[in-house]
């Protein structure tokens, strides 16, 4: 299975919530428009008094013709619009309806239900309407056309890790406990293992012994070294011991777990700034990357992710994980839209081909349930 695919699969519970409320505003608004088109029955007059029914004249008799033969579906005239009647007999299984500023403004409400936030659905929406407004679409034609949109504002930040000359190129992994921060540095460090490059982990997150543990496990299945250091040990010191050695050795790679209590946000701020001195005592440059590990589970709350991590360690890039758990895909659109920062990387799931580099066009589509742009 393509990554695409399995990205599409798990993303169903995003996608079948925009397909669900686009149905649902079609079938709402392509009867109102056959209603109106349809025409109003005439008004009674009520002041007309009716004809007594013994005064009504007497229709001559006459024989009745035999009942014509009724035009089937698939006979009616061409060119005829179906109406909500065709529609139900069978012969439109695609309903459409007038794209007009009702219609926008529930489309608007739809993409923020998705958790694409009220600036980032309103700006898609704006986008949408742009050449459409007033003709009668589909939902196949709008999941298309939304996915055009979306891909537009993703394109500028779909790019993949850069890989800088120095030796050992310096990656620090941020974000809060819980997002798939271990995890994803597993993956990384196995993916860039398996293309030839040599890559040392430190295991930064010294007050958590499960991190630890789970890093080393990637160790082990990647052939990858893992530095770790007592339990509540200083992580400056550690990430200084681990470059250290990584210079020494020729590593191409360091990445570098870190903590994420955001509860204590004067703490970690110290933790991570004493952590980038002890680095640039050694390397000017370092860290070369700071990765922010994002949960898609969390939402909106991402945003707010993104702005405390931007101050405490100047993040360069982002990692989403975990949008096969969650129907708020659409936060990755609104994070694009208002950051800017490079998406490196998505992943849905645990194993270690889960995580895959982020390509724009696959996202948009696997988000509105449509397939991927050859």
């Amino acid at each position: 299975m393509s990554f695409f695919q399995k990205l599409k699969q798990r993303m169903f519970k995003s996608s079948s919530k925009l397909d669900e409320g686009l149905e649902a505003l079609l079938d709402e608004g392509s009867e109102q428009d056959d209603l109106t088109e349809a025409g109003e029955a005439p008004a009674i007059d009520d002041h007309l008094d009716p004809i007594p029914q013994e005064e009504a004249p007497l229709a001559p008799e006459t024989t009745a013709p035999a009942s014509p033969e009724p035009i089937k579906p698939e006979q009616a005239p061409e060119g005829e619009k179906p109406g909500i009647f065709g529609r139900l007999l069978g012969r439109d299984s695609a309903p459409r309806r007038v794209l007009d500023d009702e219609m926008l403004e529930s489309l608007e409400d739809l993409l923020i239900q998705a958790d694409m936030g009220v600036e980032t659905a309103a700006r898609v929406a704006a986008n949408l309407a742009e050449g459409r407004f007033g003709r009668r679409l589909s939902v196949p034609e709008i999941k298309a056309a939304l996915a055009e949109e979306i891909a537009q504002i993703m394109e500028p930040v779909a790019r993949p890790l850069p890989l800088y000359p120095a030796r050992p190129q310096v990656v620090l992994v941020v974000g809060v406990n819980g997002a798939g921060k271990t995890t994803t540095i597993g993956k990384l460090a196995s993916q860039f293992r398996a293309a030839g490059k040599s890559v040392m982990i430190a295991a930064g997150d010294t007050f958590r012994a499960a991190a630890v543990e789970q890093l080393q496990v990637w160790g082990a299945r990647a052939g990858v070294p893992v530095m770790t250091a007592p339990e509540g040990s200083d992580p400056a010191s550690l990430a200084h011991d681990a470059l250290t050695r990584a210079r020494a050795e020729g590593v191409d790679l360091l990445m570098i777990d870190t903590a994420g209590r955001l509860q204590n946000r004067t703490d970690l701020m110290e933790e991570l700034a004493k952590i980038l001195r002890v680095l640039r005592k050694i390397d000017s440059e370092a860290p070369h990357n700071t990765l922010l590990v994002l949960d898609a589970t969390t939402g909106q709350n991402a945003l707010s992710q993104v702005e405390i991590f931007r101050k405490l360690a100047d993040v360069s890039g982002l990692v989403m994980t975990k949008l096969d758990g969650t129907a708020r895909g659409g936060v990755l659109v609104a994070l694009a839209d208002r950051f800017g920062l490079p998406i490196h990387a998505i992943g849905v799931g645990e194993q270690i081909d889960d995580l895959q580099a982020f390509d724009p066009e696959e996202f948009a589509a696997a988000l509105v349930g449509t397939d991927a742009q050859a």
